[in-house]
C-alpha cells in the first residue's frame, strides 16, 4: 500500500517538476524511495539540497557587506578604516606617495592630503583596476596653493594595482609608490567598491 502511494506521488512530482524544471527541488528527485511516503529523496539529492542552501547562505553573506558611513586614513599608519556610526568594521595597510609626511601644496609633490573631504566619484575602467576620486583640492588647498603662487594638483584617488606590476602584490604594498593617491590590493579594492557609496566623506589624517 505504501510503495503504491509513494509510486503514485512520486508521479505527480515527475510531472510538476517536468513544467518546471527551472527549479532547482526537481533535482532532488532520485530513482528509489528514502524516508517517509512522499518524500522520495535519495542521500545524493539530500546532499544537493545541503550545498544549495549552504551556497545561498554564503551568498547572501557577501551582499550583506555592511556601508561605510566614513571612511578615515591615517597615513602614519598606513592603514585606511572603514567605518559606519563611528565603529571601523574593516581595515586596510596602504601605500602612499613617496612623500608620505607633511599636506599636498602643490601638483607633482607626491605628497598625499591631509584633511576632510569627500568621495565624489568612481571610475571602473581606471589605469589602476578601480579609483574612487577624493574631493581634493577643497577651497583651503586652493587658496594656500594660490598664495604660493602654485596649481595644487588635482586627481588623488584611492585606487588598486596598475594593470602590469613587476612585483606581487604583497611586495608592492610595503612601499609608497603612488603620485600622493592611496592603493590597496585589487582584491581589497573591490570590498572598499561595494562598501563605500558615491558621497562618503574621508578624513585623512597625517
Amino acid at each position: 500500500m505504501a510503495a503504491g502511494c509513494c509510486k503514485a506521488f512520486r508521479g505527480v512530482l515527475d510531472y510538476y517538476y517536468l513544467h518546471k524544471s527551472h527549479l532547482f527541488a526537481g533535482e532532488l528527485l532520485a530513482a528509489g524511495p528514502f524516508g517517509w511516503c512522499g518524500f522520495c529523496f535519495t542521500m545524493g539529492g539530500m546532499m544537493k539540497l545541503l550545498l544549495s542552501i549552504t551556497l545561498l547562505l554564503a551568498t547572501s553573506l557577501a551582499y550583506a557587506w555592511p556601508k561605510a558611513d566614513f571612511v578615515l586614513v591615517n597615513k602614519s599608519e598606513r592603514k585606511l578604516y572603514l567605518l559606519q556610526k563611528g565603529m571601523p568594521f574593516r581595515e586596510y595597510v596602504v601605500s602612499l606617495g613617496p612623500q608620505p609626511v607633511g599636506h599636498k601644496l602643490r601638483e607633482g609633490d607626491e605628497h598625499t592630503p591631509e584633511g576632510r573631504y569627500i568621495l565624489d566619484f568612481k571610475k571602473e575602467n581606471s589605469d589602476f583596476y578601480k579609483s574612487i576620486h577624493i574631493s581634493y583640492p577643497n577651497q583651503f588647498d586652493q587658496e594656500q596653493a594660490r598664495g604660493a603662487g602654485v596649481s595644487p594638483g588635482g586627481s588623488i584617488m584611492i585606487h588598486g594595482l596598475p594593470g602590469t606590476m613587476a612585483f606581487p602584490a604583497s611586495v608592492i604594498q610595503t612601499f609608497d609608490w603612488t603620485d600622493g593617491c592611496i592603493a590597496v590590493t585589487n582584491e581589497e579594492m573591490d570590498e572598499i567598491w561595494n562598501a563605500v557609496d558615491i558621497g562618503t566623506p574621508i578624513e585623512i589624517l597625517p
